[in-house]
């Protein structure tokens, strides 16, 4: 497909289970697939009682076998057609709208869901970041709680920390963190980030020691309300929390931390293949 498919020509494409299951026994085996027992090629049949294949000897073949569909009793066509749905928003797909779409209980919309903000941050990995990188950690979530004696009024926010970094016209990668210190932040751009590239940060002491470690560390000041300084800035890993933020309290409303890295899995894909969103659906069916 070189654009994104309408629902028409979606459901046009895979108007059934059993063609939504031959499609994923051709993505991932191929037309003319080896029977590894007997070593026949092109030899395999679809069962009826079960969605799978056997060659002319008797040995099957599963496709959902190691996909986020294996032990689903949902129908395959409603798996595809989430994919669809969370390829074909911007701001992510809430379980309510998943519930509603596909008629399935919350507690399996919210489940389809997950699992594919699971597959989605899996597809996309971390292949490593160089040239000028930005660093950044940023505060997500929490609700304020009433602390101290009677009459007291003392607020508190509890909110998920999250690191991330970014190369410029590259890719993003994020994770939860369990604080904001120089021992959390530095070993994850160590083991993400090429020596030698270029760090942009803002002024927060733990970044100072990344000259130490073989980075060229560039600094903007904002505290003193500087944002750019020559090459200095960190106005893209800005943006990308600015999008994450933005679709968590507009269309999640809330996340939890438990299940927070599921939803940057789900947004780093995104922005990660923001040059070519019509390539997220075929990618997601081709990545089993």
């Amino acid at each position: 497909m070189t654009k994104m498919p309408t629902v028409q020509e979606f459901f046009s494409k895979f108007p059934d289970d059993d063609t939504c299951l031959d499609h994923l026994f051709k993505v991932r085996f191929g037309s003319d697939v080896g029977c590894p027992k007997c070593g026949e090629i092109g030899k395999f049949n679809r069962l009826r009682k079960m969605p799978a294949y056997t060659c002319n000897c008797g040995h099957h073949i599963h496709p959902m076998s190691g996909t986020p569909f294996e032990h689903s009793r949902t129908a395959l066509q409603k798996w595809f057609y989430a994919m669809y749905l969370f390829t074909a928003s911007r701001h992510g797909v809430p379980a309510k709208e998943l519930q509603r779409q596909l008629g399935v209980t919350y507690k399996t919309a919210w489940r389809i869901g997950h699992e594919l903000r699971k597959y989605m941050g899996r597809v996309d990995g971390d292949d490593g970041l160089s040239g000028t990188v930005e660093a950044d950690e940023t505060y997500i979530g929490g609700k304020p709680r009433k602390h101290g004696k009677k009459g007291e009024y003392r607020w508190q926010v509890e909110k998920t920390t999250v690191f991330g970094m970014i190369e410029r016209g590259g890719d993003v990668i994020t994770r939860v963190v369990p604080n904001a210190q120089r021992n959390t932040l530095i070993p994850h751009i160590v083991a993400n980030v090429e020596r030698g590239s270029t760090i942009s940060t803002d002024e927060y002491h733990p970044y100072k020691s990344l000259p130490a470690e073989g980075y060229e560390h560039l600094v903007v000041k904002h505290r003193e309300r500087e944002y750019v300084r020559g090459k200095a800035h960190t106005n893209t890993l800005d943006g990308f929390w600015s999008i994450l933020k933005r679709a968590i309290r507009g269309t999640h409303v809330h996340v939890s931390r438990k299940h927070m890295a599921k939803y940057l899995g789900e947004f780093e894909f995104r922005y990660n293949l923001r040059h070519s969103p019509e390539r997220m659906f075929d990618l997601l069916l081709a990545s089993f």
